[in-house]
């Protein structure tokens, strides 16, 4: 079941007392949760912090051949990956019913597992919607082709999806973005300085010609220039990153009937009809808005053969993970050895669990949640958010940076955050998605079809607030802020996140900072944004505002003088968000952990205070190893840091950290107090 807090059930939250997580008083030994292998005693913490704390498990570990990062994270993903394998294959063998979810569970994990059928259909399962590319005669046919490619997930030069209304969050909107690249972000196109990515953009064409010419193409290495000289047009129109994640500029209602002027020349009334959304709404949130100016004189522009070779790429970039082994390994070598270093695949149970896992996600759940999350878990897990919310509440009103107006609206925004833990209440319907045994494609093109027609179907309902965008074994957690709320997947409360049998100090170090990083996505230089009801509004003063972005200021210079890999720096804008929630996570958590003792003395284990055993605990989780070709790519496509400064810089702003470790200044983990940022 959800747990969601009312009005009433939050009002009752702000006189909690924290308490101590499990009854430790009653426990006949307590252990520290600390992996004490992991730690290298020749560094000195007051030095090197991530050195101290896992400097022998970064000596002793090596990157799995068929990964391309490796750590806790990734270790449990592959144990989670294990156990969904168990329950696809028990599945398999007895599925039940004809249109059972059973059955189709065990349908699309087969259907990838048939090696030899789909190497003897080679590139025929995409004959239809090859066909349907190459019968396009008028640039005129071109958005119900837009459409089509969009309803069955393959990517055009721009994406649609149905999220609540921003300004408007009792309704469903239409929201369109920009797309349409194949390398990870527009900097591979046009930083001809940069030779790592003008090496990555030249084996990106070869990559083109192989795959249109494996596919029959006689004119692929004439082509793959044309789409890649298309891409780059696209490329150049589009926003940053930095840009686009600004939550106002990104947000321009446009009505059906303007939306020529936006994108002369485009037809969007064919377009939405083609899309199945003509009617369903009298505007659309363009979230670039310049973007699809260019993007429609980048249509006007461009040679129809051209726009034609090009949505022949797109079908077979999209599909070439589920044909013959040919096409799997070309894209794996491109996309995973390419751009990210990895040097093998994943064996092919693991994609086809992957596969099915993203398909029936929830179907799959459910077994995960029987088998692997018992009820004690989830009140645990519980217990601790509570505490989090209360050491947030009362840590607003600590604030010397912020005035009574702006606290009065962030308790009023606290107030209504509903966190969801472990499974949803209601599980999501299959029933409308048909599958086969024997036709991993079509499979694959039912269930995007699927998800796209049960995202339409949301416009003009009631919004559902309690629906998640995450399945329970998923290893992660997230803050969605048009619902206020956070959700802590079943697959992540498990250790070292959250470790039932350990003392509560590596708990709050480690899921507790987790929570308290989703909690602090609310705000965010972003999620400070919108209001209590998930409302895009400003709430602020305009002097509270200031200070705020004066802190963020700081925390933007901070980041990004990281360096994780030679000449390449994190983007300390890109990554603010997610810098400010670990930041401020870690504050908070510590707050809770300190009020859970309830003035009682933490007790020593493994020679470490509780203090320290808190941000150990911290700094354990965040230990991970990274390809240089993949910490290039999260550098310029991911709004979080590299692992390793995500640890040791979120420790340097924390004065509990000093204080539990002794630094001082001359220590090279040494922060002046006024450059340290504690935001919230």
């Amino acid at each position: 079941m959800k747990i969601s807090f009312s009005l009433a059930a939050c009002a009752a939250l702000v006189s909690f007392t924290a308490t101590p997580l499990l009854a430790q008083q009653s426990a006949p030994a307590l252990v520290s949760g600390i992996d004490l292998s992991a730690m290298d005693a020749t560094v000195r913490i007051q030095d090197d912090f991530y050195g101290f704390t896992n400097g022998n498990w970064m000596k002793k570990t090596v990157i799995p051949e068929d990964k391309s990062s490796w750590g806790v994270f990734y270790e449990l993903r592959d144990n989670a990956l294990t156990q969904v394998r168990s329950l696809i294959e028990a599945a398999t063998k007895n599925p039940g019913k004809p249109d059972s979810e059973a059955r189709k569970i065990a349908d699309m994990y087969a259907s990838f597992m048939d090696e030899k059928t789909r190497n003897a259909l080679g590139f025929k399962p995409l004959q239809a919607d090859l066909a349907r590319v190459a019968a396009i005669k008028d640039k005129k046919d071109l958005p119900a082709l837009f459409a089509y490619l969009n309803r069955t997930g393959v990517e055009t030069p721009f994406a649609l999806s149905v999220y609540q209304d921003a300004k408007r969050t009792d309704t469903y909107a239409v929201y369109v973005s920009q797309s349409g690249l194949g390398l990870p972000d527009r900097d591979y196109y046009l930083k001809d300085d940069d030779a790592k990515l003008k090496d990555a953009r030249a084996k990106y064409l070869k990559h083109i010609e192989r795959m249109l010419a494996m596919s029959g193409d006689k004119s692929a290495a004439s082509h793959a220039a044309d789409i890649l000289d298309l891409e780059t047009s696209l490329a150049q129109v589009q926003w940053t990153r930095v840009e686009s994640r600004n939550a106002v500029k990104s947000y321009n209602p446009v009505e059906i009937s303007k939306l020529n002027a936006l994108a002369p020349g485009f037809d969007w009334p064919a377009y939405l009809n083609a899309a199945g959304l003509a009617g369903k709404s009298e505007f659309l949130i363009v979230r670039q808005p310049s973007y699809f100016t260019g993007m429609a004189e980048v249509v006007a522009g461009t040679p129809l053969e051209i726009w034609r070779s090009y949505f022949q790429w797109r079908v077979l970039e999209s599909y070439a993970a589920y044909l013959s082994s040919a096409a799997v390994n070309e894209r794996f070598a491109f996309t995973g050895t390419t751009l990210r270093g990895v040097p093998k695949n994943e064996l092919p149970w693991q994609l086809a669990v992957r596969v099915t896992d993203n398909a029936l996600g929830e179907a799959v759940g459910k077994l995960y949640v029987e088998q692997y999350f018992p009820p004690e878990n989830k009140a645990r897990m519980l217990a601790l958010v509570n505490n989090l919310l209360v050491a947030f509440r009362e840590g607003i009103e600590t604030l010397d940076w912020m005035g009574a107006d702006t606290k009065k609206e962030a308790q009023a925004k606290l107030a209504t955050f509903k966190p969801y833990i472990g499974y949803p209440d209601k599980w999501r319907d299959y029933s409308a998605l048909k599958t086969k045994r024997d036709d991993l494609v079509g499979n694959v093109r039912a269930a995007r079809s699927f998800a796209y027609q049960r995202a339409i179907e949301k416009l003009g309902k009631p919004v559902d607030r309690d629906e998640w965008s995450m399945t329970p074994q998923t290893v992660n957690a997230s803050y969605s802020p048009l619902r206020n709320s956070i959700t802590f997947p079943a697959a992540i409360l498990q250790p070292p996140f959250f470790n039932v049998k350990a003392d509560d100090a590596v708990n709050y170090g480690a899921i507790g900072a987790v929570i308290g990083h989703e909690i602090s996505h609310g705000f965010d230089d972003q999620g400070s944004q919108y209001d209590g009801s998930g409302t895009l509004r400003d709430w602020w003063t305009k002097e509270d505002r200031a200070n705020f972005s004066a802190r963020a200021a700081n925390l933007v210079r901070q980041y990004g003088a990281y360096s994780p890999v030679a000449n390449y720096k994190v983007n300390g804008e890109l990554t603010l968000g997610e810098n400010i929630g670990d930041n401020s996570g870690l504050a908070i958590s510590f707050k809770a952990y300190q009020k859970s003792l309830q003035g009682a003395p933490a007790p020593v284990i493994d020679n470490f205070t509780g203090e320290q055993r808190f941000y150990l605990g911290f700094g354990q989780v965040w230990r991970g190893k990274q390809r240089d070709d993949a910490a290039i790519v999260q550098i310029k496509t991911d709004p979080h840091t590299p692992a390793q400064f995500r640890a040791s810089g979120t420790v340097l702003n924390q004065p509990g950290f000093y204080s539990a470790f002794g630094i001082k200044q001359g220590d090279q983990m040494y922060l002046a107090p006024e450059q340290r940022v504690i935001m919230w």
